[in-house]
């Protein structure tokens, strides 16, 4: 593959707080801890303190990998961790269904790159690359489909609790609805097994993507971490306790969100209250306080402070996060130095440094991940035939097919001549009344606008006349278009890897590594 890159606000689809992120707006410099550049990792090793129990990180690592045949790559790196000069670099996201849209392996291969280059940047240094499982997550109806060939696929089956406890026994139909869109190949065997050994030999979602995402970036000496283990758990048991009681997240976050506004900027998530769940087998709810006692919603569980503090301090892992302090629970457990999201995500994390500060946590350097256009060899020629730019296809379609019926035509399609001519003569009419009366300047100025409107109008039955003679061309623009830019959205939301795997086998991947660069921080085209 080559590869060509355009700045992200040339591509219209990134909120514009993400956008001044990447220009180093001045206004946000308070709401993050470094540039994210290699002067601003290098500031943040150095100040960085370790708040993370290294040997409790690898027991539970080597715990969680005892059945998953791995590289030798990955078990050094776990070995590392145990090593004061050892950062992670992480990144996050649910557990969906085949690994769900194409950003989901975006996501992982800028956490592997990223390390590579600060590798390089500080040889002295060590860098793991860690995807943290959202395995607490409990919004199944977010994961349980993938979309291939414009048709969504899904797991249909009741659900509650955490996602990544979910049993996998009802999995298999759907499995061979996945393999059959993948159709009939060698690299669709290939795939076709990596999905069968996921999710129908391992028992609960999360080992099933822990199988899967291990198969494809193992060898890249990618970690896998679950934190959903009462012994990480039990490291966040002080937080848990004065969160929850004195309500700090929710103070100083909505501080921030506050102070965001007031910069200019949207903000993305509002804090609760308490921003834990309550968490069992099958069972996920908020905890709310009504005047002294603290209730599980959607049960009969209650709680007093002194009851509340007792069961945090004995069972932590009863205790989830929330999307807004699971990025805390995440720094406090590993040696981290950056955090890999989408726009969303760093939207809210820009909400959060206040929330670190407060409980004396570094706060990790905010990457946006890598994001790309695959183009085939099939469309590239047709785009070339059509004598289109790549980056011309993030304009809107119907702004695609104007421009291209204005430069193909062979007759002008625009009056501005004639609209020229003819503002000349209205201003030599104006010069000859106004001297008579000068109220008659208006009535010859709206007269002027009607006729340009007048105008307008007829450009525009010209442009449409000529479209119906290119009607052809103007048919392929739109295929294209909605290729590559499935129901007006990114390739990336939509799309599987499964699709891209079965043209590109083993080189998707490897070919993905050698051009996404996570600090050029341009979206990515990759063509033939």
């Amino acid at each position: 593959m080559k590869s060509s890159c355009i700045d992200y606000s040339e591509t219209g689809y990134f909120p514009s707080t993400v956008i001044s992120y990447l220009n180093q707006d001045p206004k946000l410099t308070s709401f993050i801890s470094h540039q994210p550049t290699l002067a601003g990792f290098k500031e943040l090793i150095v100040s960085k303190k370790a708040t993370a129990d290294r040997q409790v990180l690898v027991n539970v690592l080597k715990n969680q990998y005892q059945s998953v045949a791995t590289s030798e790559t990955v078990k050094n790196n776990i070995n590392l961790l145990l090593q004061e000069n050892t950062f992670t670099v992480t990144t996050g996201h649910q557990l969906n269904l085949f690994t769900g849209p194409l950003y989901f392996i975006y996501k992982i291969i800028t956490s592997i790159n990223l390390a590579r280059e600060l590798k390089t940047a500080f040889p002295n240094k060590n860098f793991v690359p860690v995807y943290w499982m959202a395995t607490e997550d409990h919004d199944f109806e977010e994961i349980n489909h993938v979309n291939m060939h414009g048709k969504k696929i899904y797991w249909d089956k009741p659900a509650s609790g955490s996602t990544g406890r979910l049993s996998t026994k009802t999995i298999a139909n759907t499995v061979k609805e996945y393999q059959k869109a993948l159709g009939v190949s060698e690299n669709a065997t290939i795939i076709c097994q990596l999905i069968e050994d996921a999710y129908l030999k391992q028992d609960n979602l999360a080992d099933a993507t822990r199988c899967l995402v291990n198969a494809l970036f193992g060898k890249y000496g990618l970690i896998i971490l679950n934190a959903d283990d009462p012994t990480l758990k039990q490291q966040l048991v002080s937080v848990i306790e004065r969160d929850i009681i004195q309500q700090n997240s929710f103070n100083l976050i909505n501080r921030a969100s506050k102070q965001l506004e007031e910069a200019g900027f949207k903000t993305q998530v509002n804090a609760r209250e308490i921003n834990f769940f309550y968490l069992k087998d099958n069972f996920r709810e908020r905890i709310i306080q009504k005047n002294d006692l603290y209730y599980v919603l959607n049960s009969d569980i209650q709680f007093t402070q002194e009851t509340l503090i007792k069961e945090i301090r004995q069972n932590p892992e009863h205790f989830s996060p929330n999307v807004v302090m699971r990025p805390l629970y995440e720094e406090i457990i590993l040696p981290n130095l950056a955090y890999i999201g989408g726009g969303a995500e760093i939207s809210y994390w820009l909400q959060l440094k206040q929330t670190f500060d407060f409980y004396n946590v570094d706060f990790p350097i905010l990457i946006l991940r890598n994001s790309a256009l695959i183009i085939n060899e099939t469309f590239e020629n047709k785009l070339n035939r059509l004598n289109i730019a790549v980056k011309n296809l993030f304009k809107s379609v119907e702004e695609l097919k104007k421009e291209w019926v204005l430069k193909h035509s062979k007759n002008s399609l625009n009056l501005n001549n004639e609209w020229g001519a003819l503002s000349a003569v209205f201003e030599k009419i104006k010069s000859q009344i106004i001297p008579i009366d000068p109220t008659l300047g208006p009535s010859t100025e709206a007269i002027q606008a009607r006729l340009h409107k007048a105008l307008k109008n007829l450009e525009q039955k010209l442009l449409k006349a000529s479209k119906r003679n290119h009607q052809d061309a103007l048919s392929q623009i739109e295929t294209i278009r909605k290729k590559f830019f499935p129901g007006d959205d990114l390739q990336e939301r939509v799309e599987n890897f499964g699709l891209f795997y079965v043209q590109y086998g083993d080189n998707l991947i490897s070919e993905l590594i050698a051009h996404l660069k996570p600090l050029d921080l341009k979206f990515t085209i990759l063509q033939p």
